[in-house]
């Protein structure tokens, strides 16, 4: 199955590198939307998480980590709408030189490819590194802490089907 997922993330890679910036931007503003369209059920969610983890004896520091409110979603839409106004990270001039020759060599930004990322039990961290990645044009692979998985859930749904109805490639997100 891992390997499936790497396999389509690899096929999707080849159209988000290249993806304007302003597919790349609706994206993340229609990310931002779903998130504030989409409170009450992220709330709901993120309520059975939290029950999960009063259960199976949660410390009460990761039970605070894990729980999102509407101040906690609202800054979540804010961070990736503050992703959309940074400026576009793909095909920046890092640096350049000129050889005695005439010969112009330059190092230029470009996307990775695919980031695998594991995180723990943070349902914002699912939504910052998958903004990250969309706005830098890498593919990514994002797998939660168990004790988030009815949030997480929720969240990978809204911010693949705002990246999908932006034009960004299938596959270019996996949970």
């Amino acid at each position: 199955m891992l390997e499936r997922l790497g396999i389509n993330a690899k096929e999707a890679e080849k159209t988000l590198m290249v993806a304007s910036s302003e597919k790349k931007n609706q994206a993340l503003k229609k990310i931002a939307e779903g998130l504030i369209e989409n409170t009450d059920k992220i709330i709901e969610a993120n309520k059975v998480d939290l029950e999960n983890g009063e259960k199976n004896g949660m410390a009460k520091s990761m039970l605070d980590r894990l729980k999102l409110d509407k101040e906690r979603i609202e800054g979540m839409a804010k961070g990736v709408l503050d992703v959309a106004t940074l400026p576009e990270p793909v095909g920046r001039i890092l640096s350049a030189t000129e050889r005695p020759n005439g010969l112009r060599i330059e190092k230029v930004s470009t996307p990775i490819g695919v980031i695998a990322v594991i995180f723990e039990a943070r349902p914002d961290a699912m939504v910052q590194i998958a903004s990250l990645c969309i706005k830098s044009g890498n593919c990514a692979i994002l797998k939660g802490g168990s004790e988030t998985r009815e949030t997480n859930k929720l969240l990978f749904e809204l911010i693949y089907e705002a990246a999908l109805s932006s034009g960004l490639p299938q596959g270019c997100l996996f949970q």
